[in-house]
């Protein structure tokens, strides 16, 4: 399977963007960008708007990359979609809270401690209402000639990557 050297992963928050961009990044020998990382300044503080959009937009415009995060970028030759149910999520944030509690994650801005809200966790839980369909959506708009991968659940992850040895 052929996925390009732009590969795009969206899913919810604790799907398992992060973890499948390093995975991949490793067998592709593609470099790796977490959306975290453009969105946070050290201490939780938020990017402005124009300077989160600046920082994809030069991602997007790099010739390979794998792109962990929820923003639609058509320059993608391929769209992974992690469409991981709520509680599965909900319980990736509480396995990496856990794993990480008062440390800044590997695919976090350093001086960003991992940490959990209840603001956060209705994020989680109403994210397939609220992005779901947009993000399907977009998907079917792009293909062809984009390559589209929807992956419902973590048993579909793992047989998408034991595909690729």
């Amino acid at each position: 399977m052929n996925l390009g050297q732009r590969i795009l992963i969206m899913g919810n928050s604790g799907s398992g963007k992060s973890t499948l961009a390093r995975q991949l990044g490793e067998r592709l020998d593609l470099p790796v960008v977490h959306i975290d990382t453009l969105y946070w300044q050290p201490g939780w503080l938020l990017n402005p708007k124009e300077q989160r959009d600046q920082a994809i937009q030069a991602v997007a415009e790099q010739p390979a990359w794998i792109f962990d995060g929820s923003k639609q970028l058509s320059q993608a030759d391929t769209v992974v979609f992690l469409d991981i149910n709520r509680f599965t999520c909900l319980y990736g944030v509480l396995k990496r809270w856990a794993k990480y509690y008062g440390k800044t994650r590997p695919d976090m801005t350093e001086g960003c401690a991992e940490k959990i809200d209840l603001k956060f966790l209705a994020y989680i839980w109403s994210w397939p209402a609220r992005k779901r369909r947009n993000i399907l959506n977009w998907m079917n708009e792009l293909l062809p000639p984009k390559q589209g991968i929807h992956l419902k659940g973590r048993r579909a992850v793992r047989a998408f990557l034991a595909e690729l040895n």
